[in-house]
Protein backbone atom coordinates (compact mmCIF):
# COMPACT_ATOMS: atom_id res chain seq x y z
CA UNK A 1 0.00 0.00 0.00
CA UNK A 2 1.44 3.36 -1.00
CA UNK A 3 1.60 6.28 1.41
CA UNK A 4 -1.09 8.07 -0.64
CA UNK A 5 -3.45 5.09 -0.32
CA UNK A 6 -2.70 4.83 3.37
CA UNK A 7 -3.49 8.53 3.88
CA UNK A 8 -6.73 8.15 1.90
CA UNK A 9 -7.82 5.17 4.01
CA UNK A 10 -7.06 7.10 7.23
CA UNK A 11 -9.01 10.07 5.89
CA UNK A 12 -12.05 7.87 5.08
CA UNK A 13 -11.89 6.27 8.52
CA UNK A 14 -11.59 9.50 10.49
CA UNK A 15 -14.08 11.46 8.38
CA UNK A 16 -16.65 8.69 8.99
CA UNK A 17 -16.22 8.96 12.77
CA UNK A 18 -19.03 10.75 14.57
CA UNK A 19 -18.28 14.31 15.61
CA UNK A 20 -18.84 14.34 19.34
CA UNK A 21 -18.31 17.98 20.23
CA UNK A 22 -19.26 21.06 18.27
CA UNK A 23 -16.70 23.58 17.12
CA UNK A 24 -18.12 26.14 19.58
CA UNK A 25 -17.69 23.61 22.41
CA UNK A 26 -14.08 23.00 21.43
CA UNK A 27 -13.34 26.72 21.12
CA UNK A 28 -15.01 27.32 24.48
CA UNK A 29 -12.83 24.66 26.10
CA UNK A 30 -9.68 26.18 24.60
CA UNK A 31 -10.70 29.63 25.87
CA UNK A 32 -11.60 28.19 29.31
CA UNK A 33 -8.29 26.31 29.43
CA UNK A 34 -6.43 29.55 28.84
CA UNK A 35 -8.40 31.44 31.51
CA UNK A 36 -7.97 28.48 33.88
CA UNK A 37 -4.21 28.40 33.36
CA UNK A 38 -3.70 32.14 33.78
CA UNK A 39 -6.41 33.46 36.11
CA UNK A 40 -7.95 30.50 37.94
CA UNK A 41 -5.17 28.00 38.66
CA UNK A 42 -2.72 30.45 40.20
CA UNK A 43 -5.20 32.57 42.16
CA UNK A 44 -4.57 32.70 45.92
CA UNK A 45 -6.42 29.99 47.90
CA UNK A 46 -8.75 32.36 49.81
CA UNK A 47 -10.16 33.92 46.60
CA UNK A 48 -13.15 31.57 46.26
CA UNK A 49 -15.33 34.47 45.08
CA UNK A 50 -12.92 35.23 42.23
CA UNK A 51 -12.92 31.63 41.02
CA UNK A 52 -16.72 31.48 41.32
CA UNK A 53 -16.90 34.65 39.22
CA UNK A 54 -14.66 33.13 36.52
CA UNK A 55 -16.77 29.96 36.43
CA UNK A 56 -19.96 32.05 36.16
CA UNK A 57 -18.42 33.95 33.22
CA UNK A 58 -18.28 30.58 31.44
CA UNK A 59 -21.87 29.65 32.25
CA UNK A 60 -21.52 27.74 35.54
CA UNK A 61 -24.33 28.15 38.05
CA UNK A 62 -22.51 28.77 41.32
CA UNK A 63 -24.43 29.45 44.55
CA UNK A 64 -23.29 31.70 47.36
CA UNK A 65 -20.52 30.59 49.66
CA UNK A 66 -19.07 27.95 47.35
CA UNK A 67 -15.44 27.05 47.85
CA UNK A 68 -13.82 26.04 44.59
CA UNK A 69 -10.11 25.67 45.20
CA UNK A 70 -7.48 26.80 42.67
CA UNK A 71 -6.21 23.35 41.68
CA UNK A 72 -9.71 21.93 41.10
CA UNK A 73 -10.05 20.89 37.45
CA UNK A 74 -13.34 21.54 35.70
CA UNK A 75 -13.65 20.42 32.08
CA UNK A 76 -16.69 22.45 30.97
CA UNK A 77 -17.88 25.14 33.39
CA UNK A 78 -21.11 25.64 31.40
CA UNK A 79 -22.20 22.14 32.54
CA UNK A 80 -21.50 22.73 36.25
CA UNK A 81 -24.15 23.50 38.87
CA UNK A 82 -23.04 24.13 42.46
CA UNK A 83 -25.67 25.01 45.05
CA UNK A 84 -24.68 27.21 47.98
CA UNK A 85 -21.72 26.20 50.15
CA UNK A 86 -20.61 23.36 47.85
CA UNK A 87 -16.89 22.67 47.96
CA UNK A 88 -14.53 21.30 45.31
CA UNK A 89 -11.06 20.70 46.75
CA UNK A 90 -7.62 20.95 45.17
CA UNK A 91 -6.85 18.22 42.63
CA UNK A 92 -10.50 17.15 42.41
CA UNK A 93 -11.46 16.71 38.78
CA UNK A 94 -14.89 17.19 37.27
CA UNK A 95 -15.02 15.79 33.75
CA UNK A 96 -18.39 17.15 32.70
CA UNK A 97 -19.26 17.10 29.01
CA UNK A 98 -22.82 16.92 30.41
CA UNK A 99 -24.35 18.37 33.56
CA UNK A 100 -22.76 17.69 36.94
CA UNK A 101 -24.82 19.06 39.84
CA UNK A 102 -23.46 19.48 43.36
CA UNK A 103 -26.15 20.08 45.97
CA UNK A 104 -26.04 22.47 48.89
CA UNK A 105 -23.22 21.75 51.32
CA UNK A 106 -21.63 18.96 49.29
CA UNK A 107 -17.91 18.28 49.46
CA UNK A 108 -15.75 16.83 46.71
CA UNK A 109 -12.42 16.10 48.42
CA UNK A 110 -8.83 16.15 47.13
CA UNK A 111 -8.16 13.97 44.12
CA UNK A 112 -11.78 12.84 43.69
CA UNK A 113 -12.84 12.27 40.07
CA UNK A 114 -16.39 12.81 38.80
CA UNK A 115 -16.53 11.33 35.29
CA UNK A 116 -19.73 12.05 33.35
CA UNK A 117 -18.62 10.39 30.09
CA UNK A 118 -16.95 7.32 28.67
CA UNK A 119 -16.71 5.50 25.33
CA UNK A 120 -18.96 2.82 23.90
CA UNK A 121 -16.34 0.10 23.60
CA UNK A 122 -18.81 -2.24 21.85
CA UNK A 123 -19.08 0.14 18.90
CA UNK A 124 -16.11 0.03 16.50
CA UNK A 125 -16.37 3.83 16.13
CA UNK A 126 -15.78 4.14 19.91
CA UNK A 127 -18.22 7.06 20.32
CA UNK A 128 -18.43 9.09 23.50
CA UNK A 129 -21.39 8.27 25.75
CA UNK A 130 -22.51 10.66 28.47
CA UNK A 131 -24.83 10.74 31.47
CA UNK A 132 -25.18 13.42 34.17
CA UNK A 133 -23.96 13.09 37.74
CA UNK A 134 -25.96 14.42 40.71
CA UNK A 135 -24.50 14.80 44.19
CA UNK A 136 -27.37 15.64 46.51
CA UNK A 137 -27.40 17.99 49.49
CA UNK A 138 -24.84 17.36 52.22
CA UNK A 139 -23.09 14.43 50.53
CA UNK A 140 -19.34 13.96 50.83
CA UNK A 141 -17.11 12.34 48.22
CA UNK A 142 -13.86 11.54 50.04
CA UNK A 143 -10.32 11.76 48.69
CA UNK A 144 -9.51 9.92 45.46
CA UNK A 145 -12.99 8.46 45.09
CA UNK A 146 -14.34 8.02 41.56
CA UNK A 147 -17.97 8.64 40.63
CA UNK A 148 -18.96 7.37 37.18
CA UNK A 149 -21.52 8.71 34.73
CA UNK A 150 -25.24 8.42 35.41
CA UNK A 151 -24.79 8.15 39.19
CA UNK A 152 -26.77 10.00 41.85
CA UNK A 153 -25.22 10.26 45.29
CA UNK A 154 -28.09 10.46 47.80
CA UNK A 155 -28.55 13.27 50.29
CA UNK A 156 -26.18 13.05 53.24
CA UNK A 157 -24.25 10.07 51.91
CA UNK A 158 -20.52 9.53 52.31
CA UNK A 159 -18.35 7.92 49.66
CA UNK A 160 -15.21 6.43 51.23
CA UNK A 161 -11.72 7.37 50.12
CA UNK A 162 -10.59 5.56 46.98
CA UNK A 163 -14.02 4.06 46.27
CA UNK A 164 -15.37 3.58 42.74
CA UNK A 165 -19.08 4.38 42.50
CA UNK A 166 -20.72 2.68 39.51
CA UNK A 167 -24.36 2.78 40.68
CA UNK A 168 -26.53 5.36 42.42
CA UNK A 169 -26.24 5.58 46.20
CA UNK A 170 -29.25 5.90 48.54
CA UNK A 171 -29.57 8.81 50.99
CA UNK A 172 -27.66 8.67 54.29
CA UNK A 173 -25.44 5.75 53.34
CA UNK A 174 -21.73 5.18 53.81
CA UNK A 175 -20.32 3.48 50.72
CA UNK A 176 -16.85 2.07 50.19
CA UNK A 177 -14.95 -0.28 47.95
CA UNK A 178 -14.47 -1.06 44.28
CA UNK A 179 -17.20 -1.22 43.19
CA UNK A 180 -18.63 0.82 46.04
CA UNK A 181 -21.34 -0.78 48.13
CA UNK A 182 -23.31 0.37 51.15
CA UNK A 183 -21.39 -0.57 54.29
CA UNK A 184 -23.45 1.39 56.81
CA UNK A 185 -26.55 3.54 57.11
CA UNK A 186 -26.26 6.93 58.79
CA UNK A 187 -28.90 7.68 61.40
CA UNK A 188 -29.43 11.34 62.13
Amino acid sequence: MTSKNLLESYWRYFSAMPRTYSVSNRVGRVFWGTVYAILFRFSPRPLHGWRSFLLRCFGARIGSGCHIYPRAKIWAPWNLVCDSTACVADDAEIYNPVRVALGEGTTVSQGAFLCAASHDYANPMFPVIEAPIVVERGAWIAARAIVLMGVTIGEGSVIGAGSVVTKSVPPNAVCAGNPARVVKKITR
